[in-house]
């Protein structure tokens, strides 16, 4: 069999990342070892599970297990494993090209980065430990072949841009990485890897939980050297999750999650939960501590791991997470379900859907001490999850209140320190019967807009809303604590409800006499406006613009049509401020000259006006720029 070595460029982005790993972005090398330990060890998982659900698998799942080769002479070490492996295809769509989304953004974040440590957190979040062998490495050769298949695959690169790719007739299954390391330079951080105790060290930190065995050939004994070297498991291969709490150390739960995140940070909290009686499970989960860059990507992954009896099941098990706490990883390990469990199964199934509630109720409570007891570790959660951790306001109504109670949202109150709505609540004036709140793009332009005004004016505290997701939720729920929410930017608004009788006759008599003004407007504006009426929400600026209180904000109508969906267009009401000297002035020209065609005009500027003012787009931007102009050029 002719065996013809190819040789093909990488990826772009890869020949990028390449680059900078060689440079040695990361000042802990060691971690290169935890990247293909990882691998191996799903490579693992993989063939079991693979071998358990297909019978006629032509694969040898007798002895899995990684194991450990030096040679000191040669200076190079081999990461070996006997699972999945891997078929050409595989190799280089895995290797030679980063099949990640966000790619491009990972390498901007990697070069914005600016110390190694910072650089080298990113690179977990891509799942791309495998390129981290180049920071030891000057050649990295793999070999591989998928069980069940008769040929196997070289794959070599001295991480310069190309790499070559070969068949290999005698491949064992499994996969092999061979490292040809750098000269030993301890300032550098580089240190002999082949050695046998440097590499029980690094195994012992960094993987003692990994489920199969580890191993490495010890020395032999002393006066036979010609004997084979016993061979030693250098890790434990205790599952975290089964073992008693008070002997598991923090580190060890921090490497754990490193090794199921992908992630090279700590986690912010560790939860673990253990149920027995009806039916049994443990989980040992995690909130990270920084948001991963996929996480409002559509092809994202949620982080929960699926076990059986501490048989591997599934990497990524929607079935025990909802869509909004997508950002948990961890393991949940099931005693009394199938081994042969499929996707579908399992979201029916009547004992996930009982851990799934047990689980989500533990995260929510766990964030509700968090906020408590850590307010800044709860303040550093909200920022990274926030947004995402909202999308349950909608998606879950059996946990809305608990959502509710751990969320924050800034205010008026205070302009750095973000409220909660419990807080809020025990701020409310005395016979206040609402939760104030306005959505907008951000605070600046909520804090500027003119649906403020009166609030401000009368010290009632505001919520202010800038992210997408609360367009939606806040017309979803209806309340919190027995107040319910409401819009400054919609309905009718009455600050003045204690106000005397004299106040009340007052308002009366404005009203009546801009009766005919408002008919008027109402009528010249009839293609912009449902109405044109009075405002009790107005201090200073002349008219703003309001929904009904059933009416889909602008903001929501405009993220419907950037999704495709055709809507009919929604008018809405023109509010005037009849103490400003605009309006007042309006109403005396048009009691004075009722058929005046430049009157139409002014009142067509007073909605473009207050259009802007809320950061709205004019229909027809020429048009008032001509009038305005216009405007300007009779007053000189």
């Amino acid at each position: 069999m002719t065996t013809s070595a190819e040789t093909l460029e990488f990826q772009s982005e890869a020949r990028q990342l390449l680059r900078l790993m060689i440079h040695s972005i990361y000042s802990n090398k060691d971690t290169f070892l935890r990247e293909l330990v990882s691998n191996a060890s799903d490579a693992l998982d993989k063939l079991r599970l693979e071998a358990f659900r297909d019978k006629d698998l032509q694969a040898d799942t007798d002895d899995l297990h990684i194991t450990l080769e030096t040679d000191q002479e040669q200076r190079t070490l081999t990461v070996r494993d006997n699972g999945i492996g891997m078929s050409r295809e595989d190799v280089v769509n895995l290797i030679g090209t980063i099949a990640k989304s966000g790619t491009a953004e990972f390498l901007a974040k990697l070069k914005e980065a600016k110390d190694s440590a910072a650089s080298g957190d990113l690179i977990g979040q891509f799942g791309i430990g495998f390129y981290s062998s180049f920071m030891v490495a000057d050649k990295v050769t793999l070999v591989t072949r998928r069980a069940g298949a008769d040929e196997g695959v070289r794959w070599e690169s001295e991480g310069e841009g190309t790499y070559t790719i070969e068949p290999v007739a005698d491949a064992p299954q499994g996969t092999a990485v061979t490292l040809h390391l750098k000269p030993v330079d301890v300032e550098d951080h580089l240190f002999d890897y082949t050695s046998a105790a440097k590499l029980r060290e690094i195994v012992k930190k960094y993987s003692d939980f990994i489920t199969w065995p580890i191993r490495m050939a010890g020395e032999p004994a002393e006066g036979e050297e010609s004997a084979e070297p016993a061979v030693e498991t250098l890790n434990s291969m205790k599952a975290l999750w089964a073992r008693p709490s008070s002997d598991v150390s923090e580190d060890e739960y921090h490497e754990f999650y490193k090794h199921v995140s992908h992630d090279w940070q700590d986690p912010l909290e560790t939860i673990r939960l253990q149920a027995e009686g009806t039916f049994e499970y443990q989980a040992l989960l995690f909130l990270p501590s920084r948001a991963p860059m996929d996480l409002f990507m559509r092809e994202r992954k949620r982080g929960v791991q699926l076990y059986v009896k501490r048989v591997f099941i599934m990497d990524d098990c929607e079935a025990l997470m909802p869509e909004y706490l997508r950002f948990v990883k961890g393991v949940v390990d099931a005693q009394d379900l199938s081994l042969n469990v499929s996707r579908e199964i399992l979201q029916q199934d009547r004992q996930i859907q009982l851990i799934r509630r047990r689980l989500v109720k533990k995260v929510l409570s766990t964030v509700k001490t968090m906020m408590s007891a850590e307010p800044e570790k709860y303040a550093t959660f909200w920022q990274e999850f926030g947004r995402a951790l909202k999308e349950g306001l909608l998606d879950d109504t059996e946990n809305r209140t608990a959502i509710l109670d751990i969320c924050s949202f800034a205010s008026t109150h205070d302009a750095e320190k973000p409220t909660t709505l419990r807080e809020y609540v025990e701020r409310m004036k005395d016979g206040q019967e609402h939760i104030y709140y306005l959505t907008g793009e951000s605070r600046q332009a909520i804090e500027n807009s003119p649906h403020l005004e009166a609030f401000r004016a009368k010290g009632f505290e505001v919520l202010i809303l800038t992210d997408p997701i609360d367009e939606m939720w806040v017309d979803a729920v209806s309340g919190f604590e027995e107040k319910q929410f409401q819009s400054v930017a919609k309905g009718q608004v009455d600050l003045d409800a204690d106000d005397d009788e004299s106040k009340t006759a007052e308002r009366e008599q404005r009203q009546k006499d801009f009766a005919d003004l408002l008919t008027w407007m109402s009528s010249a504006l009839e293609d912009s406006v449902k109405e044109v009426r009075l405002s009790s929400r107005l201090t200073t600026s002349a008219a703003c613009i309001v929904g009904d209180s059933y009416d889909m904000t602008p903001t929501l109508e405009k993220m419907y049509r950037a999704m495709g969906q055709e809507l009919p267009p929604v008018k809405r009401i023109l509010e005037l401020n009849p103490e400003h000297p605009l309006v007042a002035g309006l109403r005396t020209a048009h009691e004075a000259r009722p058929d005046d065609a430049g009157l139409k005009e002014t009142a067509e500027l007073v909605y473009g006006m207050a259009l802007l003012a809320e950061g709205g787009e004019l229909a027809d931007p020429a048009r008032f720029v001509t009038l305005l102009s216009q405007r300007l050029q009779n007053a000189l």
